[in-house]
């Protein structure tokens, strides 16, 4: 899409009366756009704490279970990048508006589901449109808020929606399994769609499209393939191992696909990710830390919520209630670190301390036992770990979508998810690998018993959430190499027409 303002400067930030960057409405956009990021986020563990539930009402196997969740996975991966040009290419709003209505309509259909397989097909259809929502948000986020003071209050805002929607959806996943139904936790979704559409349809101004260039088949069919096969490897890796052929192959042609992505945008006209997105310091640093955050916050909700579930016999919705200082961390560091800190040390020292603030959280969890209290071992660890998260995100989202072109934001907003995605997907097989070789380890090496049998689940674990700190720890590494300590540009504003 292109317009008449040089792309190469930032936007002026019009305040005329009716238009976007108004600045009475452009804080009621955050609104929307909040709204809508809470609820993509918190329905990837939302439906985790149903599932059981969900499983025995349909009466689908163990072995199918794995599919409730893979299917939304793949579909949200491999799809992203697809969904973030589409928004560049013919307009964020009307992305936007696309992606509430199908992912609403696709958890009606979820919630009303009488069988597993349209269940799956739902969650499939939950994954597309999300694919189209999430990376529509994220950029009209960044082409709304170009003035750096409001900018940094707007993505603290927003990332901290973004870290808390998955511990949110743990509580609230709880709280509709056990007082409703499990189909409620698909219903759910309607409110939130409705909320965001309505304010969607009133607030946002169109783009002043001039011209729409052609979308890159080739590049989009080639990632899209590649993203699918990396993330069904990884997904594939926890029903059988590492050596099984499938997941060799998959992961084989994944980075083969990868590879041949990366030729293919270095020579068409109007590649599907320029590379001047991600070759940028600031940016490529800033992508590398949202997947760290990925392979590290799988390991806190799924091994964490294990713990807490099996080993010292949290419900649900006791569980979700043991998260929410986490989800306190992560509001107050994402809405008091871009506006107080950011500014005086730079976004290097910022990324990279937050991350070692995180995995001192997590190595403190690592330590929890049987007998473990929750004030005393729980709560500080966890803490600790949202005040990282959250200056992280806050940080790494910004410099993310840093100096952007209002034509490439929908495309860099996707690339933030699509590390999410991806990081989460080798996590969580990764560290499945490690739990089970942590606990039978455990097993072998002492005399069994019951006491024996629940240790040993401790022991795996802990030991995911050991790693987890080691990822942080490399996340702050990456970003201390890669990241200049200079402020963070805005994005280019993206001209509009009056409403």
């Amino acid at each position: 899409m292109t317009t008449t303002l040089d792309q190469g400067a930032p936007a002026s930030g019009k305040t005329g009366s009716g238009r976007r960057g108004s600045h009475g409405v452009r804080w009621w956009v955050l609104v929307v756009l909040g709204v809508a990021q809470l609820m993509v986020t918190l329905d990837a563990t939302v439906v985790n704490i149903a599932l059981p539930a969900a499983q025995h009402d349909l009466g689908f196997s163990d072995g199918n279970r794995q599919w409730v969740i893979t299917g939304y996975a793949l579909a949200f991966g491999s799809l992203l990048l697809l969904g973030g040009r589409l928004g560049d290419l013919f307009g964020r709003r009307t992305t936007f508006v696309t992606g509430l209505i199908g992912f609403a309509g696709a958890s009606v259909v979820g919630g009303a589901a009488g069988s597993f397989e349209v269940l799956v097909a739902a969650r499939v259809a939950q994954g597309l449109f999300a694919a189209l929502l999430a990376p529509a948000a994220l950029s009209l986020l960044s082409v709304t808020f170009t003035q750096p003071a409001e900018r940094a209050k707007a993505f603290g805002i927003f990332s901290a929606l973004a870290g808390a929607g998955g511990a949110i959806g743990l509580l609230l996943g709880g709280m509709l399994t056990q007082w409703a139904s499990w189909r409620w936790v698909m219903f759910v979704n309607v409110g939130f769609a409705a909320v965001a559409l309505v304010g969607a349809l009133l607030l946002l101004a169109k783009p002043a499209v001039t011209e729409r260039p052609k979308l890159d088949i080739p590049g989009t069919i080639t990632v899209s393939a590649a993203v699918f096969a990396i993330v069904y490897g990884f997904a594939h890796v926890e029903s059988t191992s590492w050596t099984n052929p499938v997941v060799l192959g998959s992961m084989v042609a994944g980075v083969a696909l990868l590879a041949l992505f990366v030729w293919l945008e270095a020579r068409v006209a109007h590649p599907l990710l320029p590379l001047r997105v991600v070759l940028d310091r600031t940016r490529g640093g800033s992508f590398l830390a949202v997947f760290v955050i990925g392979m590290g916050m799988f390991s806190i909700f799924l091994f964490l919520t294990y713990y807490m579930e099996a080993s010292i016999g949290y419900s649900p919705i006791k569980t979700g209630l043991a998260f929410l200082p986490m989800v306190a961390g992560i509001v107050l560091a994402s809405t008091t670190v871009p506006p107080l800190l950011l500014p005086r040390v730079g976004p290097k020292i910022v990324i990279s301390a937050s991350f070692l603030v995180a995995a001192t959280g997590m190595l403190l969890l690592s330590q929890l036992k049987l007998d473990s209290g929750y004030a005393a071992d729980i709560m500080p660890g966890l803490i600790l770990l949202g005040m990282g998260l959250g200056g992280v995100m806050s940080t790494a989202f910004q410099g993310a979508t840093a100096g952007v072109h209002h034509e490439d934001a929908g495309v860099a907003s996707a690339l933030i998810n699509t590390g999410q995605q991806v990081g989460g997907s080798i996590s969580t097989a990764l560290l499945t690998t490690v739990a089970s070789s942590a606990a039978t380890h455990y097993l072998t090496s002492h005399k069994s018993g019951a006491l024996t049998a629940a240790q040993a689940g401790v022991e795996g674990y802990t030991a995911t959430l050991a790693w987890g700190a080691g990822f942080f720890v490399v996340g702050a590494l990456l970003a201390a190499f890669l990241v200049p300590n200079a402020a963070l540009v805005p994005s280019e504003g993206e001209p509009v027409i009056a409403h």
